[in-house]
């Protein structure tokens, strides 16, 4: 069953949709919400059981998220949308391009990974142990479940295959932080696998829209001024 999903809009034009990353919201965009509504109708929206969004019954996975943002812009009569993905949010990007290829007028995808392997050990592992431990006490407390449902998506998702990026026809861009938490291999590969795709690496972190806001709005700027030459 569809529910509800939370958002926040500016701007007018070409609607440019914005996904957080794990265990965020939609705040984590202020800068690119500013930024980028001088020129497009901005949409940052809470994904399932994040912000102010309902979790509802339905699985916590990127697959039914992607579903979800299908229903979320059925529910605002939008055909299609350029789509920008940080974290899980690129994550869940690249599922929706590939279930839902006609509805993506172009796709940046900042920080995300294929798989788990996609991610540094250093962070992976903790996450991997935190997700066990609160497996174990998810039948007693609300607030492990909780936890559990989060770190379960960095455990058991995504699972794209390079070979299924290949199938991308959308304009495409990939970008992500010298100190990314996602192995720069990784990173190039899913850039190499879709074709056309545009990479760009910028000094910062994995959080680099919004610790870089004025580098990150400048790359992506950049791109989308391109595509719209193109279009």
């Amino acid at each position: 069953m569809d529910i509800s999903l939370h958002y926040s809009e500016r701007g007018s034009g070409e609607p440019l949709i914005l996904l957080h990353g794990n265990g965020e919201d939609g705040s984590y965009f202020e800068r690119q919400l500013e930024h980028f509504s001088k020129s497009y109708r901005v949409i940052a929206v809470d994904t399932r059981g994040h912000g102010k969004s309902p979790r509802g019954e339905a699985p916590f996975t990127i697959g039914q998220f992607a579903h979800d943002l299908a229903g979320f812009m059925d529910s605002l009569g939008l055909e299609s949308a350029i789509i920008l993905g940080f974290s899980d949010g690129a994550n869940i990007a690249m599922r929706f391009a590939l279930s839902y290829p006609e509805r993506v007028k172009a796709l940046i995808l900042n920080g995300g990974n294929l798989d788990p392997s996609g991610i540094k050990p250093m962070v992976q592992i903790p996450i991997e142990l935190g997700y066990r431990l609160t497996k174990i006490f998810a039948g007693k407390s609300p607030e492990a479940k909780g936890h559990m449902e989060l770190l379960g998506l960095m455990v058991n998702d995504p699972n794209i295959s390079p070979e299924e990026l290949g199938r991308i026809r959308a304009p495409a861009m990939v970008i992500a932080g010298t100190r990314d938490m996602v192995k720069e291999s990784h990173t190039r590969l899913i850039a190499g696998s879709i074709p056309g795709a545009k990479l760009s690496i910028i000094e910062g972190d994995h959080f680099i829209a919004g610790k870089r806001p004025g580098r990150f709005n400048e790359a992506v700027g950049e791109f989308l001024r391109e595509i719209e030459e193109i279009c």
